[in-house]
């Protein structure tokens, strides 16, 4: 079998990284697998760029233009969301042609429109992994609060100036929901949180669904680390607890709760760690403990043997499909710690793989005190982590597709 995975990268975010991974994980299962991406970081033969830079800017400067004429000519939020108007021919492209299915993923940016997106799913077998909450609303990829797309999208928070004919995301939403009539596309929820979500979404309830987690290759991580803290970095005494992110200042991992939980530990031995581009640093100045900032950290090998070295992984977001960086601390032997009213539930059972937190500074920091205190075992925490091994995610993939 031959499949083609679609996502804008095969490095840059979440989406991206746990996209090239499954890629791995199909191959390992005896696939042929390739990726389609715009920004390709990987010497890899198996992911190909789907166009030149020149031909890809066309459509995302013709989306972003829409967006910016249908706001009012404000930049506010003119990268929170998407409207898939424009993208690239790749129904076209030999790797679509040639596959016996297509597995699409974080497709936005000018990658590819709504119609380009039907004229794949009518031609060949299609999933369409779900990363965040896109698929089921109109325009935006976080719904937070708002409810809007349980009936029909309209007069969005996002956009300044919708209303009337210029409602773009009820535009988009009856353009989604012409597709989603029309293709027959299989959605697959990365959690079982989005999966709930899309039920309750007017454009997702009826449709095929299906919750597979992302994959990590778990053999891959250990609990002794090889390389010492000092030589990684990191400080030589007290318990780490790691925190990392593509960008850690992002509003939407609330780097504020981290820092103002960790401050309550008071005087003890822990450690913070912290992994990721940071532009306002000024946030972690205002820890009270003993810090790193490592910056971003490019080379997988070195991640891990941070992980290896660390007692607890936290994640303060408000909000997470899933929460890839609590799995990979898991596999490592490190405690994950976070808020669990979204996918990080998914990987955190209060107690036993982790300490879940409720709402709110306090009882993150006490699910911290907990993991720092009263530490799960590695090995249980590494048996765990391999409900989601490249065997276990890429059969559930192939069931799939064999059925479709």
């Amino acid at each position: 079998m031959k499949i083609t995975l679609i996502n804008h990268s095969d490095s840059l975010g979440g989406a991206s990284t746990v996209t090239y991974r499954l890629m791995e994980a199909l191959c390992r299962a005896g696939v042929e697998a390739r990726m389609l991406v715009l920004d390709r970081r990987h010497d890899d033969s198996r992911v190909a760029v789907a166009a030149s830079r020149r031909r890809a800017r066309a459509p995302f400067l013709a989306e972003h233009l829409r967006i910016f004429a249908a706001n009012g000519l404000s930049r506010k939020t003119l990268f929170k969301i998407s409207i898939a108007t424009d993208g690239l021919p790749l129904s076209r492209h030999p790797w679509v042609q040639d596959a016996d299915a297509i597995v699409l993923n974080w497709v936005n940016q000018g990658m590819l429109s709504l119609d380009e997106i039907a004229r794949i799913a009518s031609s060949k077998p299609t999933l369409w992994t779900m990363h965040d909450m896109w698929n089921l609303t109109g325009v935006c990829h976080h719904a937070g609060s708002c409810d809007l797309y349980t009936s029909h999208c309209r007069h969005c928070p996002l956009l300044g100036r919708c209303a009337g004919d210029n409602d773009l995301a009820a535009r988009t939403f009856d353009r989604k929901m012409r597709l989603y009539d029309s293709a027959p596309i299989h959605f697959v929820a990365v959690s079982n949180w989005l999966a709930d979500k899309a039920r309750n979404s007017a454009l997702t309830a009826s449709r095929p669904l299906s919750v597979i987690n992302n994959p990590l290759d778990i053999e891959q991580f250990v609990h002794t680390p090889a390389k010492t803290r000092r030589a990684l970095g990191l400080p030589t005494d007290g318990k780490l607890v790691v925190m990392c992110a593509a960008r850690l200042d992002d509003q939407f991992k609330n780097l504020p709760d981290a820092i103002a939980a960790l401050n309550r530990l008071g005087d003890t031995n822990a450690r913070a760690v912290f992994v990721g581009e940071c532009r306002n640093t000024s946030l972690l100045e205002q820890l009270r403990i003993p810090y790193v900032h490592l910056g971003a950290v490019g080379d997988a090998e070195r991640l891990r043997q941070i992980y290896a070295h660390a007692a607890v992984v936290l994640s303060s977001s408000t909000y997470e499909s899933f929460g890839a960086t609590l799995l990979e601390g898991q596999a490592a032997g490190a405690v994950p710690v976070g808020y669990v009213h979204d996918g990080r539930g998914d990987i955190i059972t209060d107690g036993i793989t982790g300490y879940a937190a409720g709402e709110g500074i306090r009882p993150l920091h006490e699910a911290l005190r907990l993991a720092l205190e009263q530490p799960i075992e590695p090995a249980a925490l590494a048996a765990a982590a391999r409900r989601y091994s490249y065997p276990v995610i890429a059969h559930r993939y192939l069931d799939l597709l064999a059925q479709s």
